[in-house]
């Protein structure tokens, strides 16, 4: 679609958002484009359309563009495009790039309060003890101060400060009670960490000493080790301690299903009950302690159940996110050889059905061209082809490399009626079954496979720079002291909390901070399977009003996103309201009538003028923490979150880690420090943080730099599945002594860290990593893509998009129908994430 020419000459700007480009205010109505509409000055994606930004040069450029060239250096047509690997909404913007047409505008800001400067000693009383910071910075300079439940935050400066109340009930609430507990983390961290871990159940206690560690390469192997020897079980601190504890009638999980209305909740003696049937089914299906599972499920409660199973019986789960391509899932199947793939037959979210036993049969048949074949013999019970050779005892648990010759044995399908019925999913028979047909059968008590600390817990692929997927291997002792603790902490948690996390349990945030951090401490957490803008940019807060969340943790992408939504007037056309069905109808027409004070005609096929006030028509009065996970939020959305959900009352934990660490790095502790817009603040227990140069040299005080880690610390994962040498050349060796987070970083004068985003190959779209390798790779396996190079560009909702330089093969032209083909190439071999969301 040209939006408009370059030049004079043959280039031509491309945008995949409109048809036309808009030459007034006016809105556009979505009957033209049959989905939501779209206005000028705030950018939209129609409908399966993708966000494409770029110049085209079919013929070489003849006259004035963005990117003059000669074309006779270029082998071929070159193409310049866009496009995002993770949109998550229908509604989004194109990232700020080079050859890129700005379209986008703020909208005009609402009007607030004056804001208070506060310069009171009253209110400065923490600024004095933050003369002594584990940075070693100077005290504050700043000033201007905002009180929680007091005032907005409006300038880039502001030190938002917790309230007296909600510091006077914080379990640290003061920077001196923080310093305390920080020193003795690092000075003694065996005995830190030894106290905390004495809270949990250990069949046997670890051996001394707590840790053992060596971090730099020229001194042997990369090695970390907490609680050695100590045996105990994951699944049963989180479930069968709190139910000892008395807290089994207490709700684990409420459930939110994609349709508003359908819901559903499990208490921690039910969740039990639960996962025990699943575990004593796998274990019939022949699962051993050190086999894997890989896990592809939608966010339905079967999610967590599945991997608290595999943790009670000892066997590794590998949760592959729901959304990844077949090809994706194929990579993970191979690498991993596991003993039983679980998949639902398929996700409604939002609007859109898609089959992910599709996706999981066409995995399965990829896996099989790399000797990992599916079989079950109903005769001879269950087993899987071994291409000839004996499977090697203790799977997982054997060695580096560890179990060889595992193979994937069924597949257990669980039905997910919402969605698809059985009678319309595909099925192989001898191989498939229905998880309704078979795990309800089983008892509901299920012996406890107790593992070493240091026994594999879960593998995660996260992306890499060469291409390949990653599997990070996290142990169970240290994971789960420390996903425990910083759940505590950060969140400042209370037992009386309702915690929502909105990541998906396919992304280490899902692992830690949706099912082990909370069920932990054994806190009732919200599992949401739909979109968050689904039928409308309200959902999030109607969710939070109906289960009085006190506790709200999401990524900046979703705050960014809602943002633009905003409290504004758009045109929605009858035939889409209809679509979203009458619960969309009644409450909308209704509300917007008690709100406003209008009262509405309907009109068939004719738009329909609404004042969706998204946020401010909910109470959210239950929310008392906020949190930000998955990439640095901007001090505007930061503010945002704070001012309009959370009413300029409500701390925000702005952490910083990743699928590596296991659990928070950096983070603000909501009653002890003020908190600086856009900062993730100071190092969480035990956590040594420090800025080197290119030279691997520590710089002091305020600096920019590469942001590393010395000493270990319990949740770090211990290596990378089956390539222990790639671990120790991407993490350790660039500088030797320290964990090389593959971050850039700031200090400033006061000590406060700021997370600059990524400096290695590794883009990070919606707090999704994607390596710039894989994506070249989809691209250059078209038949007609010679070339390609990715880079990352800032975008305004995801943090940052993907950027493709593409070369044809010569003698091909360029056209749109093309385009679409390289898009869905990489869809389909590296994530078909935003074709299905």
């Amino acid at each position: 679609m040209v939006a408009g020419r370059v030049g004079e000459g043959s280039g031509v700007l491309i945008r995949g958002d409109w048809s036309k480009l808009p030459n007034s205010q006016d809105p556009i109505p979505a009957s033209e484009y049959g989905a939501e509409p779209q206005t000028p000055g705030k950018m939209g994606m129609v409908a399966g359309s993708y966000n494409f930004v770029g110049i085209v040069n079919p013929g070489g450029c003849h006259g004035p563009s963005l990117f003059p060239t000669n074309s006779s250096s270029t082998p071929g047509p070159r193409a310049f495009f866009s496009f995002d690997c993770f949109r998550r909404t229908r509604r989004g913007g194109g990232g700020r790039g080079r050859g890129s047409r700005v379209t986008m505008a703020t909208s005009p800001a609402s009007s607030s309060p004056q804001r208070k400067i506060l310069k009171t000693s009253n209110h400065l009383r923490h600024v004095d003890s933050m003369s002594v910071k584990p940075s070693g910075a100077g005290k504050v300079s700043q000033l201007n101060a905002v009180i929680l439940g007091e005032a907005l935050a409006s300038e880039a400066h502001d030190l938002v400060f917790p309230s007296r109340d909600f510091s006077s009930q914080a379990l640290v609430s003061s920077p001196e009670k923080y310093e305390e507990m920080y020193k003795r983390s690092v000075e003694d961290p065996a005995g830190f960490w030894s106290d905390i871990a004495s809270d949990f159940y250990w069949k046997e206690k670890w051996s001394q000493p707590v840790c053992s560690e060596n971090l730099d390469v020229r001194n042997g192997n990369i090695k970390i080790e907490w609680f050695k020897g100590g045996r105990t079980n994951i699944c049963y601190n989180c479930l069968d301690r709190n139910i000892e504890s008395g807290n089994g009638g207490k709700v684990a999980i409420y459930w939110e299903g994609n349709e508003p209305g359908f819901d559903a909740s499990l208490t921690y003696a039910q969740l039990l009950d639960k996962v025990c049937q699943l575990a004593n089914c796998l274990k019939d299906m022949g699962v051993r302690k050190g086999d894997a599972v890989v896990i592809y499920l939608p966010m339905l409660m079967e999610l967590p159940i599945a991997m608290l199973a595999c943790a009670r019986i000892g066997a590794v789960h590998s949760v592959v996110f729901a959304g990844f391509s077949s090809e994706s899932l194929a990579q993970r199947i191979v690498d991993c050889k596991p003993k039983v793939v679980i998949t639902s037959n398929a996700v409604k979210r939002g609007s859109k059905v898609i089959s992910l036993k599709d996706i999981v049969d066409a995995a399965l048949v990829e896996s099989a061209k790399n000797g990992i074949s599916v079989v079950r013999d109903t005769q001879l019970g269950w087993h899987g082809s071994f291409e000839g050779k004996k499977r090697k005892k203790g799977g997982l648990f054997s060695c580096i490399p560890w179990a060889a010759f595992l193979t994937a044995d069924a597949c257990l399908t669980y039905e997910n009626q919402s969605a698809m019925k059985r009678e319309t999913t595909k099925w192989q028979e001898g191989r498939d079954i229905w998880w309704q047909d078979v795990v309800p059968k089983y008892p509901t008590t299920c012996d406890v496979e107790w593992v070493d600390a240091e026994d594999p817990l879960f593998l995660l692929y996260t992306s890499g720079s060469t291409g390949k997927p990653k599997g990070v291997l996290h142990t169970t002792g240290g994971y789960m002291i420390y996903t425990a603790t910083t759940f505590k902490y950060a969140f400042d948690y209370k037992p009386s909390d309702v915690y929502w996390c909105t990541a998906d349990c396919g992304w280490i945030t899902g692992h830690s901070y949706v099912t082990y951090g909370p069920m932990l401490n054994g806190a009732t957490v919200i599992v949401f399977e739909g979109a968050p803008n689904y039928p409308d940019s309200g959902r999030c807060w109607d969710i939070v009003d109906k289960y009085k969340v006190t506790i709200f943790y999401t990524a900046p992408t979703l705050v960014r996103s809602l943002m633009r939504d905003g409290d504004e007037a758009r045109y929605i056309s009858r035939p889409y309201m209809e679509n979203c069905g009458p619960w969309f109808l009644c409450s909308h027409a209704v509300s917007q009538y008690l709100y406003d004070g209008v009262s509405h005609v309907l009109f068939p096929c004719t738009p329909l003028l609404l004042m969706m006030q998204y946020v401010t028509r909910y109470s959210r009065k239950s929310l008392r923490v906020l949190g930000s996970v998955g990439e640095p939020i901007n001090p505007s959305a930061w503010r945002w979150f704070f001012n309009v959900v959370g009413d300029s009352r409500c701390p925000i934990s702005d952490t910083w880690w990743q699928t590596e660490t296991g659990g928070f790095m950096i983070t603000p502790l909501p009653g002890a420090w003020p908190q600086k817009p856009g900062s993730a603040t100071f190092p969480f227990f035990g956590v040594q943080p420090v800025i080197v140069d290119e030279k691997g040299i520590e710089i002091e005080g305020e600096c920019n730099g590469y942001l590393c880690v010395k000493s270990s610390w319990p949740g770090a994962f211990r290596t990378l599945y089956g390539d222990h040498d790639r671990y120790e050349t991407t993490y350790f060796k660039a500088f030797p002594g320290y964990y090389f987070s593959g971050d850039g970083c700031s200090r400033d004068k006061d000590g406060y860290y700021w997370l600059t985003g990524r400096v290695d190959d590794v883009i990070n779209v919606s707090g999704h990593r994607i390596g710039t390798a894989e994506v070249e790779s989809a691209l250059v396996s078209h038949p007609k893509c010679a070339e390609a190079a990715v880079v990352g560009v800032e975008h305004e909702v995801k943090g940052q998009g993907i950027y493709a330089f593409v070369t044809l093969v010569e003698g091909v032209p360029y056209s749109e129908e093309l385009r679409k083909s390289l898009i869905m190439t990489v869809r389909s071999q590296v994530c078909n994430y935003p074709k299905c969301f």
